[in-house]
């Protein structure tokens, strides 16, 4: 081969791994059935992502990001918070989950999330009295320890913490919120002696879920028929308006120019009528050139450091939220890409790669019985079989949402046994259902095989829930009978 073969066969295979500069992937793994950690890392990898944020700083995951300098921030999550109020507490926590992957092939740490989100107004203010105080003691024990430079705190904050009052709603008139803002005012100060970021979650599609007059256009970056004006800037999208909003709080403190990394941004595709393929494309294909470009936002322009939300779906994430809750993920529940979309931001129109290898059950579905007469206990048996599943496809403009009564019954009851690893047990509901080998998929709405668990620890919960399970099914026969 020809050197200059070679050299194009070098670019192209370069130019498929190069994403935009910067870009980060929420890893999340509140799922039934994970994939392994090493196989996600290798589809990390495959695409040519280079930065992770996580929820927790688990070990198996921690040992599989060892050795490939993807950049990593590691989490604490809320509920440690007040015992990280106490400094020998943060100590250990960073001993434990920091400073031990910390050496030569080791973990590319760069970031410690205290806290996800912990002042958001549903949580009334659970975690507003221990958050500021576990982001001090955590990096001073970075500090202590000697990784100050390298490895920052910070927290990262739900979009709510800041906002423009609804006289003036403009983003030069943000500030943050009264009610927090004697502790925005503290982390902001400490943020900036110690040179480390502010992060933030944006969701354009939160607010359109939030208010169904919200235009419709303004959540995408493809221009609104009506900008918003703010001294002569027109703001077409919502994604610049609540960024700058934010930049225009940290201004009224003093700190307009500290950094800024968006820790979550995404747009989910099922679980709610505007959470689908087709609008998840729209937002990617605009916002990913934009970051390609660094064109950044009016107030801020440049470089933003953004981690999209998120990797992959996660079936068992509460959903108190909405149902779309277990639906932000690029990749399918078994690491497999959703839709085309490319990372490099050059709006080339090709699908990521997926997860290799990927083991999962054998091809068997569990589905109402075709001959059941009596369905006088069919409703309670849907409602067990969804408590213990995700069945968050079933709802109103959601992907399954179309199917008749049976339909819903043997897509609760299939959700259920895969989730049980197919147990013959947890395909019986008094009676109602059988097992099938014959595909029972509908439309757009697909009956899914689970994968295979990945370890032993995931098999004991599985075996704890079906327990749990099996126990209330014989309450709730007891109960009715």
């Amino acid at each position: 081969m020809s050197r200059f073969r070679v050299l194009v066969y070098f670019l192209l295979v370069l130019e498929r791994w190069v994403s935009v500069g910067g870009l980060g992937v929420n890893w999340g793994t509140m799922a039934t059935h994970r994939l392994p950690p090493r196989t996600v890392v290798q589809m990390l990898r495959d695409n040519g992502i280079t930065k992770v944020k996580l929820f927790d700083a688990e070990a198996s995951t921690m040992n599989a990001l060892a050795g490939t300098n993807i950049q990593v921030m590691v989490a604490i999550p809320n509920d440690q918070l007040a015992a990280m109020g106490s400094a020998d507490q943060a100590r250990q926590w960073v001993r434990r989950n920091v400073t031990r992957y910390i050496f030569s092939g080791g973990v590319n740490i760069s970031y410690v999330a205290v806290g996800n989100e912990p002042f958001l107004t549903s949580y009334n203010g659970s975690f507003i009295n221990t958050t500021f105080p576990a982001l001090r003691n955590i990096q001073n024990a970075l500090n202590d320890a000697g990784f100050g430079d390298q490895i920052k705190a910070t927290v990262p904050l739900n979009a709510d913490v800041y906002g423009s009052p609804p006289d003036n709603a403009v983003p030069s008139a943000g500030r943050f919120r009264s009610d927090i803002l004697y502790q925005m005012t503290q982390i902001v100060q400490f943020l900036n002696q110690n040179r480390a970021p502010f992060t933030v979650n944006i969701y354009p599609f939160l607010s359109l879920y939030a208010n169904e007059h919200f235009p419709f256009d303004y959540t995408f970056f493809d221009g609104a028929a009506n900008p918003i004006i703010d001294n002569g800037i027109q703001y077409t999208n919502v994604f610049d308006a609540n960024f700058d909003t934010l930049v225009s709080s940290l201004r009224a403190l003093g700190y307009g120019d500290m950094p800024i990394i968006v820790g979550e941004v995404g747009w989910p595709t099922d679980g709610d009528r505007n959470a689908n393929i087709n609008n998840a494309l729209r937002f990617y294909r605009g916002l990913l050139p934009r970051l390609a470009s660094n064109r950044g936002t009016p107030l801020r322009p440049g470089y933003i450091e953004v981690y999209l939300f998120g990797l992959i779906d996660e079936d068992a994430k509460s959903i108190q939220p909405g149902n779309f809750e277990r639906h932000w993920g690029i990749f399918r529940y078994d690491g497999q890409p959703k839709f085309p979309m490319d990372l490099s931001g050059q709006q080339l129109d090709r699908y990521l790669i997926g997860a290799q290898n990927v083991g999962y059950l054998p091809r068997r579905w569990c589905r109402l019985r075709p001959d059941a007469r009596d369905l006088s206990r069919l409703g309670q048996n849907i409602n067990f079989a969804c408590t213990f599943s995700d069945c968050t496809p079933l709802g109103y403009g959601s992907s399954c949402g179309g199917l008749d009564t049976n339909g819903n019954a043997s897509y609760a009851f299939n959700m259920y046994f895969q989730a049980q690893n197919q147990n013959d047990m947890s395909c019986n509901f008094q009676g109602l259902a059988v097992v099938t080998d014959q595909n029972i998929s509908q439309g757009s709405c697909n009956f899914t095989i689970q994968i295979a668990a990945s370890d032993s620890s995931e098999l004991r919960v599985v075996s704890n829930l079906l327990f749990f399970s099996f126990v209330l099914l014989i309450f709730i026969q007891f109960h009715y009978s």
